[in-house]
């Protein structure tokens, strides 16, 4: 006969079977190859029912865009947040949808030989500052407690609607992240740390109160990916520039401004999404595809396993990068090209 612990135990696993209770799987985060495979999976109309109960239909799209860096040789963590918010803004997405953090300000850093000016590249000299910019959060504002504030709502009385994130149950959202982590936390200021249940959390929430559709979570560090362990809410995606155990490096060096200014998962991103025109068809797949791991030193991590409505060769870029409606933003794009080999 049994012990009357291994009674107990498939007793109690009876139970949560009975009852549809899974466990969460910490081994989530996939790679390309997973990611396209993963491609032929097709939602059945009950599990798409059920994902759709609190869910609205998509209406506008909002982004937070987080540099968690200081100093002057973090530069590259600055240009890589406006590389994104840039593109943002060129592809139609108003300012009052983005929440814009940065941790520093390298435009008026004394040690910038250009000042006012920004870049993510040494070939185009494309400054990223430039005179049109709405910075939402700036230098001792960006903490952890801001960031997660501004993810659920929370705010403190008297917050000024420019700061908060007035999504609803129709919103897609884009939150992008960049500056330095580890194993499960990326570093804020240099003094504080979130961490993967932290980040969990606030997303929970924000799902509960209705206030987002669809959710991209971009993460340019070291090992990206473990960010998504403990991520469970629905219609989730998650990308990263590296996995567990490996390092996110930076591209090239501009000897004009003396250090790196782009890492290269994100100056991968923004070369793709300068191709992106104003209603252009180009899918969240393809984009996936050019996050090379031989161009990025590292391998991509990908997190899908909370997204089981729709395939994402039919999800779009603009989707998440852009505004729901056509907008005439009259910023050209700038398709950007290497100066030095990848390899270099």
């Amino acid at each position: 006969s049994l012990p009357p612990v291994s009674i107990m135990l498939i007793f109690f696993t009876l139970i949560l079977a009975l009852c549809g209770v899974a466990s969460i799987d910490v081994n989530k985060v996939s790679t390309l190859e997973n990611l396209v495979e993963a491609e032929s999976f097709r939602p059945s109309v009950k599990h798409e029912d059920f994902l759709r109960r609190g869910a609205s239909i998509h209406t506008d799209n909002w982004a937070v865009l987080v540099c968690t860096s200081r100093f002057w040789f973090n530069y590259r963590h600055i240009a890589n947040t406006l590389a994104v918010y840039r593109s943002l803004k060129r592809l139609g997405m108003p300012d009052s949808r983005i929440i814009l953090m940065l941790a520093d300000d390298m435009a008026c850093n004394p040690r910038n030989v250009e000042p006012g000016s920004v870049f993510a590249d040494d070939v185009q000299r494309l400054d990223l500052y430039g005179d049109n910019i709405e910075v939402d959060y700036r230098g001792y504002e960006v903490t952890v407690e801001s960031f997660i504030r501004v993810l659920t709502g929370r705010h403190k009385e008297g917050t000024p609607p420019s700061k908060r994130l007035l999504t609803s149950p129709g919103s897609n959202v884009l939150i992008y992240m960049t500056g330095h982590g580890g194993d499960e936390f990326l570093k804020f200021q240099d003094t504080e740390e979130i961490s993967s249940m932290d980040i969990a959390d606030a997303v929970a929430q924000m799902w509960e109160k209705g206030r987002y559709n669809e959710l991209l979570f971009m993460v340019d560090t070291c090992q990206a990916g473990t960010l998504f362990k403990h991520l469970y809410s629905p219609r989730l995606l998650g990308v990263g520039s590296s996995q567990v155990g490996e390092n996110s490096y930076s591209w090239g060096h501009n000897a004009h401004v003396g250090l790196s200014t782009s890492d290269r998962f994100t100056f991968v991103l923004l070369q793709q999404l300068e191709e992106v025109q104003l209603g252009g068809r180009k899918s969240l797949l393809e984009l996936f595809r050019a996050f090379d791991a031989r161009k990025l030193m590292s391998t991509p991590a990908f997190m899908t396993d909370q997204w089981k409505h729709r395939v994402l060769s039919q999800v779009l870029v603009t989707d998440f990068f852009g505004a729901t409606v056509a907008v005439d933003t009259s910023i050209v794009p700038c398709p950007l090209q290497a100066a030095a080999a990848w390899g270099g």
